[in-house]
């Protein structure tokens, strides 16, 4: 049974391609049948043709086949229809009024017509099947003005009506090119935000390896004057790190001078950390956000780059809702769990987003995150507004 079902679903959706590609040929060819049968019954009419009925079915054939072709020539083969229409009508007036099925037909063709996708194209298919149509009435025996008058309009209704959905299709279309392109443009800007975050981040590290570096360099230095004027090797020894070392530094300094942004100044100010939290909830304050700091757990000593990088993930918070989250208080919480460290930012505001529109919201807190094999989550809050949380890995098995 299994089987069976396998084969049902293919055949079911071959079934549902073969009727949405070719409803309108099935269509086309019942319709060309109807109207060879039109032609049989009613061909002792006063008002029947004048042609055999041979010639009849081939020329309602004749006009009928370049709809089949309609895929490749979308203006070519209704436009064909209509042509022929006319040109059947100058060698037997009769013929096409007197077919009902071909009414139909000529409402269809009329349709695509409307339905090509150059505007042009498709005013001139309008055009096309009014001059047409009159050729076809002016042909009919005893035909009155009021036929030339009212006959085009079920056709120019039908062309209007493929114009419509042509236009619809279109801004359809236009629409989802915009938001395909307005979607790489927040791919490309979240990208270049991420490359200067990561720059920014990169340069903050840097500056603390170069001080560590500092560091290192004065105390190899202060030993190396220390030591006995018998330990000369050892003098040496140490003489090329401190050798070593100034040179790692001054490398240092040139990455850091590539790396930072033309015509901006060196930071000369030492890089903040948790103990400047009071500073900034006091600037927040001022800046039109009342916020809070609290402290749960025992606070422990952290290492200078995660002492940093806490202090940014708050600051970018407590920002971002000063920025975009229209609140009237925010709230930030320092939680020292064992072999962790948890951030949250809480508002009371509308919610705000991850990102400010140019892709730059939270990727400063992302990034640092993700560089100290923490976790982070960012979204409206239960209770309403909006919750920052981050978490640090502190201890021995941090990055």
């Amino acid at each position: 049974m299994g089987g069976r079902g396998g084969r049902y679903v293919p055949l079911v959706g071959r079934w549902g391609f073969l009727a949405r590609n070719h409803a309108l040929d099935a269509v086309t060819v019942l319709l060309t049948i109807t109207s060879v049968l039109e032609l049989m019954i009613g061909g002792d009419a006063p008002t029947a043709p004048e042609m055999s009925l041979g010639l009849e079915a081939v020329a309602l054939v004749a006009m009928v086949l370049p709809l089949f072709v309609r895929r490749r020539f979308p203006f070519g083969a209704p436009a064909a229809y209509w042509l022929l229409a006319a040109a059947i009508s100058l060698a037997d007036g009769p013929l096409i009024p007197s077919v009902n099925s071909v009414f139909v037909l000529g409402m269809a063709a009329a349709f695509l017509l409307g339905n090509v996708r150059d505007p042009r194209k498709g005013r001139i298919g309008l055009v096309l099947v009014l001059a047409c149509m009159v050729v076809v009435i002016s042909n009919l025996p005893g035909h009155t003005i009021s036929q030339l008058v009212f006959t085009p309009l079920p056709f120019a209704i039908s062309w209007l009506a493929g114009s419509i959905l042509q236009e619809r299709v279109l801004q359809a279309e236009a629409a989802e090119d915009r938001a395909a392109r307005a979607e790489k443009e927040r791919d490309m800007v979240a990208r270049v935000a991420v490359a200067e975050e990561r720059a920014r981040v990169a340069r903050e590290l840097h500056d603390i390896v170069a001080h560590a570096i500092s560091v290192m360099v004065l105390q190899v230095g202060a030993v190396r004057h220390g030591l006995p004027a018998g330990m000369a090797d050892q003098s040496d020894a140490l003489r090329g790190v401190e050798r070593v070392g100034r040179t790692a530094l001054t490398e240092m300094r040139r990455l850091l001078a590539a790396m930072r942004p033309e015509g901006e100044a060196p930071e000369l100010e030492p890089q903040p950390g948790l103990d400047n939290l009071n500073a900034l909830i006091a600037e927040i304050g001022r800046a039109g956000l009342p916020a809070s700091l609290e402290v749960r757990g025992e606070r422990v000593p952290l290492p200078q780059t995660l002492d940093l990088f806490a202090y940014r993930i708050a600051q970018e918070g407590l920002t971002n809702v000063l920025k975009h989250a229209q609140a009237h208080q925010a709230a930030l919480t320092l939680d020292y769990q064992p072999g962790a460290l948890e951030i949250e930012v809480r508002d009371d505001g509308v919610g705000a987003s991850a990102s400010d529109g140019f892709g730059r919201g939270l990727v400063g807190v992302r990034e640092r995150v993700k560089i100290y094999g923490g976790e982070m989550s960012a979204g409206p809050a239960g209770s309403g507004g909006f919750v920052l949380t981050a978490r640090l890995p502190i201890g021995p098995d941090q990055p």
